[in-house]
């Protein structure tokens, strides 16, 4: 772990106590889960000049499916840091996904606003996304602080990937939806770029290709429920 994380934050801050991260991590699970979470940016809008024609009833409902996979990512991110927050021994390091759990609030206040302006909804498994994001996370955090930061690094890079496909198939006229992928997208390079500068480690290949298969089955899904 480089100095640049280890005593930064931990002599500056109080170690927050077992109890205290449990009840901050039971307070995101309701906000999330209830829409409670808001963006601190705004919504990220389409180049100045665009304009966008009205979307087909067949493209809405593509663009409210993609938007719900998209969401649901947001979720699983949020319950990602905050089970490896919980575990981390080091306060800096939990200072690190605490902040990064704040920026992901963005997506998905995003998501879940465009959800609505397309008519559409979340996932009605949300609750187990959450659940199942969250023991990755508390087991990610519980292999050292390297791998933790590897998991990120892994996690973000295959995300990105995720994001780059849905641009390539939603609705060239869903300016809105394009717009806050996009800036998503980027968000999400940055978050990969600061936990690799933080020592992040690879991860073994098979570790790589079971996240992979289970992404699939999550995307897959939320798609349809």
């Amino acid at each position: 772990m480089t100095t640049s994380l280890r005593g930064r934050d931990s002599r500056a801050r109080p170690q927050a106590s077992l109890q205290d991260r449990l009840l901050a991590l039971a307070d995101n699970a309701l906000k999330t889960l209830a829409g409670g979470l808001h963006a601190s940016r705004p919504t990220p809008e389409a180049p100045a000049g665009a304009t966008a024609r009205p979307l087909e009833p067949a493209e809405r409902e593509l663009s409210g499916r993609l938007m719900r996979v998209n969401h649901v990512g947001e979720i699983c991110a949020q319950a990602l840091y905050q089970g490896q927050a919980l575990v981390a021994r080091d306060p800096g390091l939990r200072v690190h996904f605490a902040q990064a759990a704040r920026e992901e609030c963005d997506h998905l206040a995003w998501c879940r606003e465009r959800l609505q302006q397309l008519d559409s909804r979340p996932s009605l498994l949300d609750p187990l996304w959450y659940a199942g994001a969250l023991g990755l996370g508390v087991a990610a955090g519980s292999f050292g602080e390297r791998l933790s930061l590897g998991f990120v690094v892994e996690t973000e890079n295959q995300v990105e990937q995720h994001l780059a496909s849905h641009l390539q198939r939603l609705p060239q006229a869903d300016l809105a939806s394009r717009a806050v992928v996009e800036k998503m997208r980027g968000d999400e390079v940055a978050h990969a770029t600061a936990a690799e500068k933080l020592g992040g480690l690879p991860l073994p290949a098979p570790v790589r290709w079971g996240m992979r298969a289970a992404a699939r089955v999550m995307t897959t899904t939320a798609h349809w429920i």
